[in-house]
């Protein structure tokens, strides 16, 4: 089931906001708040954006074989794709936010990179066509 309106979803996609999405990949068990995670993930990432949170998409996936610094230390690698809303500003909020979120699971923010990616509308597919159109 969509969340998205019938207006939306017949919308001409050039006039919709587009995603993010993040990526995140971690090698500590996230037990059963994994989705509590995700769910603050997404909200971050809406309040460093500003974007409508029903664009935005959060994928996690803990209990990883991920190494940083060549340790096997807790770690976590990410990356957030989105059209426009990437900046100097917006992408230190999220990485503070998800630093924050993984903190008490033994992640240091300095053993996390999240690569952050602007993408071009023609590059980001939804509903059956691209965000160009």
């Amino acid at each position: 089931m969509s969340t998205f309106s019938p207006s939306e979803l017949n919308a001409n996609p050039c006039t919709l906001p587009g995603d993010p999405s993040l990526v995140l990949v971690t090698n500590v068990n996230l037990g059963d708040k994994k989705l509590d995670i995700m769910k603050a993930c997404s909200k971050a990432i809406q309040e460093a954006t500003g974007k409508p949170e029903a664009y935005i998409a959060v994928s996690v996936t803990d209990n990883a074989d991920v190494i940083f610094g060549g340790s096997a230390d807790p770690c976590a690698l990410g990356n957030l794709y989105s059209i426009g809303a990437i900046s100097m500003k917006s992408n230190g909020a999220i990485h503070n936010a998800v630093s924050d979120l993984l903190e008490p699971y033994g992640v240091d923010a300095s053993r996390m990179y999240i690569n952050f990616f602007d993408m071009e509308r023609a590059n980001v597919g939804w509903n059956r066509k691209t965000f160009a159109g």
